[in-house]
């Protein structure tokens, strides 16, 4: 027996043991004063045994997070059972070194070097650069001239595609791309925006996926075994009112009958128990409304769960008919007692934050005059969505039974696709981790159809403002810094393609966008779960390249890491005429102890490196920050190396936190946590630093205007 295994049995069978904590390396020891000596030999034996355990407990690396989005999947939630389908293109050439040129070509952008080494541009018409290769270079005679489009491509892998003939799979395409072929592309596992060389019967292929449809919801009452998600197609009834929960019906923009009553067929109804029975007589969902809390990640998403709520399923904003729409409108049906009364929602969604203090019940609180109405009969759907629904999971459900759908962030996509359900009366929690899609398995989607670019079936999007927008590029964070929620409640990385991006902006810029702000939790790691590697630098490049004169002039974007910070992301914002000269670099703390114990992955040292890099090649930028005071094990001298490096800086804003333990963290466990009183003084302390610093660098900015 090894010595680990001998040291298990051991201490199962030690009655007083000791732990001790090590808050920087998580290392427990374990000692005692009696020992049985029929089960230990020595008091040498037990210490040679306790010091091999502490070395392999100590030397043990942290499990990163994988870069392949589809590496991060369950067993229970696998590639396979997800992706029905790929929507692709592709260049067909005949070497392996023309695919390689072509490669390399749509990797800059349509920039290349000619045979004198002169740099020349390529024809990129509206930024697709792989589509017009395709149509200049591929030598597929089918594709050509539709700028490389195969289209939706099934998964030969995917369980319900396993059920078909294998000579009706994909045979529409067989001139096109063989069956190994295709069976290659998804035994990679690609995602959205990945392109790769493959080499076929026909010769060697480029084939970029434009996109990736998921269905979600099949005719099962649960998910799979070991899955976080839950599909509950039968409801007991509530504990007090003894009421079914009851749910609006939600059905597609366009669908119905001429008179306007409900076309069961059309929303997929089945009629299998009395419950879905009970669902007929519900009213369709007319009016919804939307609470949401938290940063700018959140904001977007709410930007994007409005526009599937209005444009997939054609619902109305409460908040906009209670501003000036006719007081007799009312919420879910034509009694004639309702008539002159506000309408009332018909669904309930709080888009949720988890990253201060108190956040999950600040969620309880709201939600309780919601679940009495639903209690007491009111046909009624309620949606926890965000990081408190991808955090609790299932026992949101235990605890308010009344809610109808937990939504995970990544599944925005689907959520027409999960109410179309809860209006037949199921319950459904959806937090496993998910692969991106831009359109998923949404209603309005149409397996069977084709697009001409990337943003013809993007989620909708209500936007919250005329003249700037959120435009997410990366969702999800691989980082593991001790004090931060994010990366357990938003997934890993998951970049969308740089076409999807620039379709967005330039949709953007037709309605009138002056402003975008491109947003990732870690924006500076974008790019590198892609196939091939993409970067940051690259996508500002090519969104400046390719947004028309005179349509969006300012690019912003949060938010930096310093840990992967690159000069060639510096230079872009120096040199490219929309990308504004502003740096977000959070800091979080001065002192290279605690910045250790946080795992941010870099120094005092190294961070001004970044500051005096930025400050040489754009000395009028602006630059931001943020940082964390009362972080557990922070002393009063290692706090004033945070206000060493502020005075170094002199941010022009600074966003400032006290640090609150969060669940699923590290440093919330560690015992030598910092009392709330010396958090609060410091917390001061570095806001009043913050705003001498930004009231200076604000006279400084006058004073180079006046000049």
């Amino acid at each position: 027996m090894c010595r680990l295994a001998c040291l298990s049995s051991i201490v199962l069978l030690i009655p007083a043991a000791v732990s001790f904590h090590s808050p920087s390396k998580s290392v427990h020891i374990i000692t005692c004063s009696k020992l049985n000596s029929a089960i230990t030999p020595s008091s040498t034996a037990l210490q040679s045994t306790l010091d091999e355990a502490t070395r392999i407990t100590t030397n043990t690396k942290k499990t990163w997070f994988p870069i392949r989005p589809a590496d991060a999947l369950s067993p229970s939630n696998d590639y396979n059972s997800l992706v029905k389908s790929a929507y692709l293109r592709h260049i067909l050439v005949e070497t392996e070194e023309m695919a390689d040129l072509v490669m390399n070509l749509y990797l800059n952008g349509g920039k290349g070097r000619g045979d004198n080494g002169n740099t020349s541009s390529y024809d990129t018409t509206d930024g697709d650069v792989f589509s017009r290769l395709a149509v200049d270079v591929s030598t597929c005679q089918f594709t050509r001239e539709d700028s490389g489009e195969i289209g939706w491509v099934d998964n030969p892998n995917n369980d319900n595609n396993k059920s078909r003939e294998k000579s009706k799979l994909n045979h529409v395409y067989a001139d096109i791309i063989s069956s190994e072929t295709i069976s290659d592309v998804f035994q990679r596992r690609v995602k959205g925006g990945d392109v790769i060389k493959v080499e076929g019967k026909e010769g060697w292929h480029l084939i970029r996926v434009d996109d990736l449809y998921i269905k979600l919801v099949g005719d099962t009452d649960t998910t799979a075994d070991g899955s976080k998600n839950r599909i509950n197609k039968v409801r007991p009834k509530l504990k007090g009112s003894g009421q079914i929960p009851l749910s609006p019906m939600f059905k597609k923009v366009g669908t119905g009958t001429a008179n306007g009553s409900i076309d069961t067929n059309n929303n997929g109804i089945d009629n299998d128990n009395e419950q879905s029975k009970m669902i007929y007589s519900v009213p369709n969902a007319k009016y919804y409304q939307i609470l949401t809390s938290g940063c700018q990640m959140n904001v977007a998403d709410s930007e994007r769960i409005m526009g599937v709520l209005e444009g997939e399923l054609g619902l109305t904003a409460l908040d906009t008919i209670n501003d000036g729409a006719d007081s007799t409108l009312i919420a879910s049906n034509n009694d004639k007692k309702s008539k002159g009364k506000k309408p009332t929602p018909d669904i309930l969604l709080l888009n949720t934050c988890t990253i201060r203090d108190h956040a999950e019940q600040k969620v309880y609180d709201a939600l309780g005059p919601y679940t009495a109405m639903k209690r007491a009969g009111k046909p009624l759907a309620i949606v926890v969505a965000g990081c408190v629904a991808q955090q609790e999971g299932e026992a949101l459900l235990r605890r308010f039974p009344e809610i109808d759908l937990v939504l995970g962030p990544q599944y925005i996509p689907w959520l027409g696709e999960l109410l179309v359900e809860v209006g037949k009366g199921s319950q459904l929690c959806m937090t496993e981790s998910m692969i991106w899609s831009e359109k998923g398995g949404s209603l309005a989607i149409d397996c069977d159809s084709s697009r001409e670019k990337d943003g013809d079936w993007m989620t909708p999007i209500k936007r919250g403002h005329s003249v700037r927008a959120w435009v997410n590029v990366i969702y999800g964070c691989n980082e593991h810094c001790t004090y931060c929620v994010v990366p357990s409640v938003r997934g890993v990385e998951q970049s969308r393609s740089m076409e999807a991006i620039l379709q967005e902006c330039l949709q953007l810029a037709k309605s009138g966008y002056k402003e975008v702000t491109l947003l990732g939790q870690n924006i500076d790691a974008y790019g590198r779960d892609m196939i091939p590697k993409r970067t940051f630098a690259d996508l500002l490049h090519y969104l400046n390249d390719n947004l028309p004169p005179s349509t969006i002039s300012r690019i912003r974007y949060v938010t930096s890491h310093p840990r992967y910070f690159s000069e060639r992301v510096i230079d872009a914002v120096a040199n490219l005429d929309k990308v504004c000269e502003c740096f977000h670099m959070p800091f979080q703390a001065g002192d290279d102890s605690v910045l250790r114990d946080m795992r941010r992955g870099y120094t005092f040292d190294s961070y001004m490196k970044i500051i005096q890099k930025i400050r040489a090649k754009a000395p009028d930028a602006s630059i931001c920050g943020d940082v964390i005071v009362g972080f557990p094990g922070e002393t009063e001298e290692a706090f004033q190396r945070t206000l060493d490096l502020m005075e170094e800086v002199k941010f022009d804003n600074l966003n400032t936190f006290a640090y609150s333990p969060r669940p699923n963290t590290e440093a919330a466990n560690w015992d030598n946590q910092v009392p709330s009183a010396v958090q609060s003084d410091r917390l001061q302390r570095v806001q009043a630093l913050a705003a001498k610093h930004a009231l200076e660098r604000s006279e400084v900015s006058l004073e180079f205007k006046k000049q």
